[in-house]
């Protein structure tokens, strides 16, 4: 995990030591490293070990239940630490913070402050609290802004060499199985000059790689400008210095036209990757959803950016199990995922949300079903990532290198253009001679592939 940040100074009046647990999405991570910068800016050293912190912070997910539990450790854990004297406090922050309030207290009274999504600008406030005793005001929640938080004088927990830009924060599109519009409020883009500005600080403290996220980027601008304005961000973004690849992730299947599609296809930086989840391609399952997009528009949609990106590596995501989901539906959501050869591909089962439109639908299904749909569908995807993979070898490609391979002088780790860091596949690479470090950008000649990863040799020279 890196911390240095080498942009923001060491403030000399100490105040005290703190841990940090970030869990959940990308988007999640910026509001994580956004709370250690502020608390570095103020006098706070961040360090590995709860045991040995004054405090502990944890920035929930509470997305899905799954999530939730995983939350719930987290927190169930720290206060155990407090109990024990091995920490003095605990803060927790985030979606389950958000989605929760106030029950969150009532059910582990022990949490010293719970801080609302968009309360995390207080962060040090709290801070400063619970190190003076001063427990007059244990939540702080504040209403989802006009405009997006700015997320410049971050605390990087990526590694140095990428970073994920969050150019938007909220969602206005409502889909009946989200709860994510309840925990952080309708779309609010980030100023396109706020967006080129953290991009450089990024690129100046050796980002070469940057992971544009928001809950729904290409909504981005319409807000503020009255239009979509992603083509025209990502334009200002392919100038900014330093930066060497630049990823798009969370496409929603609206208002992409040619003239974006063009200036990804055009640009040196923008990568030929998009992740445009999908959920379903069954237009009944979809109207259940709210997606506001049928099957035949994202067919379209689909082919249109294969005609005009050349290349195009295609990542989407699918759910199985959405109440009253058939099995004839699923044969269709099934046979579009075949005839489209997606290269990269997640799949979901239904998660039952209580506070959504879904949670209310008739048709809810068991947990096996939905279970052995998934399987299917990976089962399908598997196939078609095998044959991709068997293609690459004998091309060369441009792999960034990630990290080292413990104990394996030479091997690296890496992704090629077409691996987002978590969610898809890597490349092992091999070098015949030590050049390489972690940051690197190098030429490759793919070898072999195992499953989902490639395996590859360097033979160009490391920029």
């Amino acid at each position: 995990m890196s911390t240095d940040f080498k942009k923001l100074p060491d403030n000399k009046d100490f105040k005290g030591s703190y841990s940090f647990i970030s869990l959940g999405c990308p988007k999640n991570t910026v509001d994580s490293e956004r709370m250690m910068g502020l608390l570095k800016l103020d006098g706070y050293q961040l360090i590995g070990d709860p045991e040995q912190s004054d405090f502990v912070v944890v920035n929930t997910c509470g997305f899905i239940e799954q999530a939730r539990q995983e939350s719930f450790g987290a927190i169930d854990e720290m206060l155990a630490l407090k109990k024990a004297g091995k920490t003095k406090g605990v803060i927790v922050t985030g979606c389950l913070a958000e989605r929760q309030k106030e029950q969150l207290l009532a059910d582990r009274p022990e949490i010293d402050s719970l801080i609302g999504v968009f309360g995390r600008e207080q962060i040090t406030r709290i801070a400063d609290r619970l190190l003076g005793d001063q427990a007059e005001q244990r939540n702080v929640f504040q209403p989802a802004p006009i405009r997006a938080l700015p997320d410049q004088d971050r605390l990087q927990i990526t590694p140095r060499h990428f970073a994920y830009l969050k150019i938007s924060e909220g969602c206005d599109r409502l889909c009946t199985f989200c709860a994510i519009p309840k925990m952080r409020g309708k779309h609010a883009t980030k100023p396109m000059e706020e967006v080129i500005a953290e991009a450089q600080q990024l690129a100046d403290n050796g980002v070469r790689e940057l992971i544009i996220v928001a809950q729904d980027t290409t909504y981005y601008g319409m807000d503020m400008y009255g239009e979509p304005k992603l083509a025209e961000l990502l334009t200002q973004l392919n100038q900014v210095q330093g930066l060497e690849w630049i990823r798009l992730m969370y496409f929603y299947p609206m208002y992409i036209d040619d003239n974006l599609l063009q200036v990804i296809a055009d640009s040196e930086k923008i990568l030929p990757y998009i992740d445009m989840p999908l959920q379903h391609a069954e237009d009944v399952m979809l109207r259940r959803m709210s997606r506001r997009v049928n099957a035949e528009q994202a067919e379209q949609q689909i082919v249109r950016m294969r005609e005009l990106i050349p290349n195009l590596v295609l990542r989407t995501t699918f759910i199985t199990g959405f109440p009253g989901e058939t099995d004839e539906q699923f044969e269709t959501l099934v046979e579009f995922t075949k005839r489209h050869h997606f290269e990269r591909m997640g799949v979901f089962t239904y998660s039952f949300e209580p506070d959504t439109p879904a949670a209310r639908m008739d048709g809810h299904l068991d947990e096996d079903v939905k279970n052995a749909r998934r399987e299917r569908l990976m089962a399908v995807q598997q196939q078609v990532m095998f044959e991709y993979n068997a293609r690459q070898v004998g091309k060369l490609i441009d792999v960034i290198v990630d990290q080292a391979v413990p104990g394996q002088p030479g091997a690296w780790v890496g992704r090629s253009s077409g691996d987002a860091p978590d969610v898809d596949g890597v490349v092992f690479v091999t070098e015949t001679e030590p050049r390489l470090g972690a940051g690197d950008i190098v030429q490759c000649e793919v070898v072999a592939f195992k499953d989902y990863d490639l395996v590859a040799v360097a033979v160009g020279q490391p920029r």
